[in-house]
């Protein structure tokens, strides 16, 4: 099983610029993916962060299970974190982001009422691993093309402020942590599209990806490709499974016409092919973290 480890120079400068910019903030807007929202929550924040409140975003959930982000906004209610699960192209629950803000830094604002300090507009650091959205959400509360936007990770490279009606926005590039220690989270990251796939090996990643659906979405894959269903395999390495995720990944192959000349079928191209669909949404409402499952 390959070890995943993936932290770009630019990030160890994105992580010193929040830890400049938190200061000229009220609150922290943590975003993270709904298919996976302990794996994509960087555990440096709450370092960083302090005491300084913040409220989790849970974003895509238009391609996340329905039932699981339902579960997870009720795990984290019960733990006492501020959360709330948006679709920043529906635009379902966006709004509901201004009164939490206000909510979370209404203490401050009283301190500055005191002070005579009035009418002051909450100000928020958006902050997230790469890929979970934060451009797009930062559009929709904008109501217009303030970031730029796109499906690989990395698109955002420096801070910027974006002014909106009640709150202004401080984005800032998406921020991995240092070393992945939990390799099944690391996976999950990747599968999610949280890690550039062109450092890591597809094949594995497609067959950590038909063992999750195998034991979690069964008719995912023979809905999608017509392929056969996997009986329930635990995950422990690549070795170990490939006997049985071979011939899925080699189905998958064939039905999408990728046989080079032989009949020798491109299982590269098809498990690039499978991950994509994964990422977009093709294969369904797929979460990669179950709340029951917690340990």
């Amino acid at each position: 099983m390959q070890q995943i480890h993936w932290y770009p120079g630019h990030m160890a400068k994105a992580k010193r610029q929040i830890q400049e910019s938190l200061k000229r903030v009220d609150a922290v807007l943590e975003l993270v993916d709904a298919r996976l929202p302990e794996a994509s929550s960087n555990p440096m924040l709450a370092e960083i962060c302090g005491a300084k409140p913040r409220l989790r975003v849970m974003t895509r959930v238009d391609v996340a299970d329905d039932v699981q982000t339902s579960a997870w906004e009720l795990h984290y209610a019960q733990s006492g974190v501020s959360a709330l699960a948006v679709d920043a192209r529906s635009g379902r629950g966006v709004q509901e982001i201004f009164p939490a803000l206000e909510a979370l830094t209404e203490a401050k604002r009283l301190r500055n009422e005191r002070r005579g300090i009035r009418g002051q507009t909450v100000r928020a650091m958006v902050v997230g691993i790469p890929n979970v959205g934060k451009s797009s959400l930062i559009n929709r509360l904008a109501q217009k093309a303030s970031t730029k936007t796109g499906d690989r990770p990395g698109m955002t490279q420096t801070q910027q402020w974006i002014r909106l009606e009640r709150v202004d926005l401080l984005d800032t590039p998406g921020v991995l942590w240092p070393k992945l220690d939990n390799q099944v989270a690391a996976y999950k990251l990747a599968v999610s599209g949280a890690i550039k796939l062109d450092i890591l090996d597809a094949q594995e990643l497609a067959a950590f990806l038909i063992v999750w659906l195998s034991n979690h979405y069964p008719d995912a894959l023979r809905q999608r490709f017509e392929a056969q269903n996997l009986a329930r395999v635990p995950w422990t390495s690549v070795g170990d499974v490939w006997p049985v995720v071979e011939p899925v990944l080699d189905e998958i192959a064939r039905r999408r016409g990728l046989v080079r000349s032989g009949g020798v079928t491109d299982l590269e191209t098809a498990a690039h092919l499978l991950l994509r669909e994964m990422q977009t949404g093709k294969l369904g409402r797929i979460s990669l973290e179950w709340a029951t499952e917690r340990r």
